[in-house]
């Protein structure tokens, strides 16, 4: 790994390093280095350094709150704001715990795009009217439920590494 203009650059090993923690985070810094062929302390001393320059985030264990009881629902809102306000309306909104995702876009308009999660469509009707709905430069609101889920993930290396350049 390499800094230049407070920007990361990643070698081919940094990379297989990433591969192999996204795969299994647990996995050792021995097991990781005998299949790429160098010291654990080398794996070591670059997981430290990706992790000093928040190239690592986090490590994190994924739930699936179904298998263990958990039923909620899931919901995609579209928050149309004065466009003054969206930034602000976009921290109050990653701020409630329910909110799992916000981004703002441009497309003909400024506009938030949070996706949200709550016990039962009541509560995701309070959410909405007495969190979200009052405050300062809130529009309008489009909620869309999210009735199946097909596809749930993060960036993975393994599955966009011809995005990367090496």
């Amino acid at each position: 790994m390499k800094l230049k203009n407070n920007a990361v650059f990643l070698d081919a090993t940094d990379i297989e390093i990433l591969r192999a923690l996204q795969k299994d985070s647990r996995e050792t810094y021995g097991a990781i280095g005998k299949r790429l062929g160098i010291a654990h302390s080398t794996v070591y001393d670059r997981i430290r350094k990706m992790e000093e320059q928040k190239v690592i985030k986090s490590y994190t264990a994924t739930v699936d709150v179904e298998k263990i009881g958990i039923r909620n629902i899931t919901a995609i809102m579209t928050v149309y704001t004065d466009p003054k306000e969206t930034e602000r309306v976009a921290v109050k909104l990653a701020a409630l715990p329910e909110v799992l995702e916000v981004y703002t876009s441009l497309s003909e308009e400024l506009l938030i795009i949070a996706k949200v999660t709550a016990a039962s469509q009541e509560n995701l009707h309070e959410l909405i009217a007495n969190s979200i709905a009052p405050l300062t430069g809130v529009l309008r609101i489009r909620t869309s439920l999210v009735t199946k889920k097909f596809k749930e993930s993060q960036f993975s290396i393994t599955n966009g590494s011809e995005r990367l350049h090496l």
